[in-house]
């Protein structure tokens, strides 16, 4: 089955690509390696924003992790890079900002590991790390980059 069939079968439909908020590039490929930049959370068009233990709920948290995984995927898509190259998840690097005594940051990047499995299956088992931060761009409640192995054309 391919990704983009595979996506429809699970209801989801990419968000359109966000532009960068700063000078850097949201996609490289070198080699057989796609790094994407850190995505942030748009869910209904709009960034989440604030802090896990202060003003925003696991579960909000964990939306707005998948909803960065879904505009990972979507850069992916706008570089040219067809999702059916994936040969694997390699890494995501989770960035949550939270209060000091907010100890779920593994938890909450779920949201983002969870959906690449939905999507690739096995491929889409992955390294992971989770930080707590205070503040990440623009206020925005969490921030996931990645690392994909492409398979050549």
């Amino acid at each position: 089955m391919s990704i983009e069939a595979r996506l429809t079968e699970l209801g989801i439909k990419l968000p359109k690509a966000a532009a960068p908020v700063a000078s850097y590039v949201p996609v490289v490929v070198h080699g057989s390696m796609a790094y994407v930049s850190g995505q942030l959370p748009f869910v209904d068009g709009e960034l989440v924003t604030g802090h896990l233990g202060e003003n925003v709920t696991p579960e909000q948290g964990i939306q707005a992790a998948r909803a960065c995984g879904l505009m990972i995927l979507s850069q992916l898509v706008a570089a040219g890079i067809s999702l059916d190259q994936v040969s694997r998840v390699v890494k995501l690097g989770g960035f949550v900002s939270s209060t000091p005594d907010f100890p779920g940051q593994p938890h909450i990047i779920n949201g983002a590991s969870d959906l690449m499995v939905d999507v690739f299956g096995d491929a889409g088992r992955h390294a992971r790390s989770a930080v707590g931060v205070p503040v990440l761009p623009l206020n925005a409640a969490v921030e996931v980059d990645a690392i994909f192995a492409l398979e050549s054309d």
